[in-house]
């Protein structure tokens, strides 16, 4: 689901849960284990395509990253873990001094969006700004989603995950991935 349907981890937790036909509270992989099977996953059976796709994502986002650099931009999720395909979104993380000033900016650039809040570091809820980008090279459109922080978060989003990588990469390691890539 998380490959073939472009799903985050936790729904397609959570629908797996139903498709199996599990109690609602049923224990759950965590998300290393999943990432692992997908990791295979892709391995298996999108050996051929994915590397272009993450490519082609992970330019985009940092050209999105570059446009909106005085807020501080992060990379995270399926984009910047590896395992994305043409059905993932692109997560960036800004940490702003001004929560609205990033908002102000995509007005300011003409950018269309959708305001929304979703659950974000620590579980606490942020402000996310939504666009819908084409990405040419693969033909389709894009999710690229803005999560708004306070510039205090920064120092804690940089904290490495239980299997000692950074969770997250600012644009010079986004530009290191994609010259390694090449």
């Amino acid at each position: 689901m998380v490959v073939e349907e472009g799903l985050e981890y936790g729904p397609a937790k959570r629908r797996a849960v139903k498709l199996l036909g599990l109690p609602a509270r049923s224990p759950l992989p965590d998300n290393d284990v999943v990432e692992d099977a997908v990791r295979e996953h892709i391995a298996l059976y999108c050996a051929d395509t994915q590397p272009t796709e993450l490519r082609a994502l992970r330019a985009l986002a940092l050209e999105w990253m570059e446009r909106l650099a005085a807020f501080r931009p992060h990379l995270g999720g399926a984009v910047w873990h590896g395992t994305a395909t043409r059905l993932s979104d692109i997560y960036l993380q800004l940490f702003c001094d001004d929560p609205k000033s990033a908002e102000i900016a995509l007005i300011n650039q003409g950018v269309n969006y959708e305001p929304g809040s979703v659950p974000g570091l620590h579980g606490q809820t942020v402000d996310v700004l939504s666009v819908a980008c084409p990405l040419r090279s693969l033909g389709l459109v894009v999710g690229v989603h803005l999560l708004v922080y306070d510039l205090d978060d920064l120092r804690g989003a940089l904290r490495l995950d239980r299997k000692g990588r950074p969770p997250r990469g600012d644009v010079q390691a986004v530009r290191r991935l994609l010259e390694n890539e090449t």
